[in-house]
């Protein structure tokens, strides 16, 4: 029997890591996508390699894709990362329609390997507040992937998984502990201080060190500033 595959979306950071080695547990060959959008956080594809090799993936591509040619956030743009913490709103380092641009690369090379399922480590409880990380999108993503594609149209839908949805980040901290997963791998911080250390102020770095309190497990990451 063929081997069951998926491509997993994996930017480096731990709510990824999370997703993909939930893909692994459900025995999916892994087939990881990375994108290297020139953000200013470029320190996420080193921790995207790592999480890659350490989760045994078939194969990892980095897909150069430059996004600062759009602009339009301060990930990709110069733009301040905000260090104030999360207020309720859309906050500057939204990058625009990130997540469906990276979906449909995945679906690219999903429907080019013959592989049906797809993972997303987005959540809709501890973020940001963009607006594609909610459940309306990923189910609307699904129904456009079917529409969109050979496979789709021929009666082979897609699925997209998204484990990680209705999950705290002190859930996803557990999860990743559940999987075995070392979380000192992944990368979350949006401003890099310099040393290699996470710069403890911006809205990533807060959720993360909210999740690892909350989760009550140690923290592994290296932050300039305490959150």
């Amino acid at each position: 029997m063929a081997e069951k595959l998926a491509v997993v979306l994996i930017s480096g950071g731990l709510d990824s890591m999370a997703a993909a080695g939930r893909a692994r547990e459900e025995g999916y060959g892994l087939l990881a996508l990375s994108i290297d959008y020139n953000q200013r956080h470029q320190v996420e594809l080193a921790a995207a390699r790592r999480i890659a090799s350490a989760l045994g993936a078939r194969r990892h591509v980095v897909l150069p894709l430059d996004l600062r040619a759009f602009g339009g956030s301060a990930l990709t743009d110069d733009i301040a990362v905000p260090k104030t913490g999360v207020d309720g709103n859309i906050p500057v380092t939204y990058v625009p329609a990130r997540n469906t641009i990276f979906l449909s690369l995945a679906l690219g090379w999903a429907e080019a390997a013959g592989a049906r399922d797809l993972f997303i480590g987005v959540n809709a409880l501890d973020y940001s507040g963009y607006p594609d990380c909610r459940p309306e999108f990923i189910a609307g993503f699904e129904k456009l992937a079917e529409l969109a594609t050979k496979a789709g149209v021929e009666g082979h839908p897609f699925r997209i998984h998204a484990p990680l949805q209705h999950m705290t980040k002190a859930d996803i901290v557990r999860e990743a502990a559940r999987l075995g997963l070392d979380a000192g791998l992944s990368w979350s911080c949006y401003d890099p201080a310099p040393g290699g250390l996470h710069c403890g102020l911006c809205d990533s770095c807060r959720l993360r060190a909210k999740g690892f309190e909350e989760a009550g497990i140690p923290d592994p990451t290296r932050y300039a500033a305490r959150p």
